[in-house]
């Protein structure tokens, strides 16, 4: 059976993943903070529920050896916080927060990778997944505002297109996805496309990419974005 493991499972693009690979026979590693809360999850056939918070590095290090005879075909690196907050602007920005942010958004996705490389190694698709942001992109930022959000993407980006050249001779294939503006708990009400299109569209994007399109940045509809 093939296997995807999710991040941030329980709601939102996280669920949607795990919905959509689950109804097409994947073997479904769904990893999330409260296995026990994930109402949504529960019941869903091919689906595992995982416990993991993924700012506890020793923890994914436990799940890792836990299953350690587990291959993982596609690794999706999900989970992700938004961390900047009204009145917390440059000016009283709030560091505590941005080093939770960068923790959680830039340097977890590099440690599952790490965690999980013999997992992906033993798979037979060999995807390894991070969900990033248009709002990482350098060049596209002509808004300001959102630093400690904007800073963790854009360094995931440069710490994952790092990656494509390093386990590339392995055959692993890193894919860096802007899912668009998502109707999700982050996203908002007043986003433009819903989780549903948006999934859809990533998962057709990780199918059809091969390691030619490894360490490129693109929208959920496949076309390429600006760093």
């Amino acid at each position: 059976m093939t296997t995807v493991l999710v991040t941030g499972a329980s709601r939102g693009l996280g669920l949607e993943f795990c919905k959509q690979y689950a109804a097409e026979g994947w073997e479904v590693l769904a990893c999330c903070r409260q296995p026990e809360k994930a109402d949504k999850l529960a019941g869903i056939a091919n689906v595992r529920l995982l416990p993991l918070d993924v700012a506890d590095f020793a923890q994914i290090d436990r799940l890792a050896k836990e299953i350690k005879d587990t291959p993982v075909d596609v690794l999706i690196n999900n989970a992700g916080i938004y961390g900047d907050s009204s009145g917390h602007g440059f000016g009283q920005l709030d560091y505590a927060a941005w080093t939770r942010t960068l923790l959680v958004n830039t340097q977890a996705p590099v440690k599952m990778a790490e965690a999980f490389l013999p997992h992906l190694q033993r798979g037979k698709l060999k995807r390894l997944v991070a969900i990033s942001s248009q709002m990482g992109s350098i060049d596209d930022n002509g808004s300001g505002g959102s630093i400690l959000y904007r800073t963790s993407k854009a360094a995931l980006n440069a710490g994952m297109k790092s990656l494509s050249i390093d386990l590339k001779g392995l055959g692993i294939g890193v894919f860096i996805l802007h899912p668009g503006w998502v109707k999700t708990d982050m996203g908002g009400p007043n986003a433009l496309i819903d989780a549903e299109l948006s999934v859809s569209g990533m998962r057709r994007v990780i199918a059809d990419s091969t390691l030619r399109h490894s360490g490129c940045f693109l929208k959920y509809d496949g076309s390429i974005l600006p760093w």
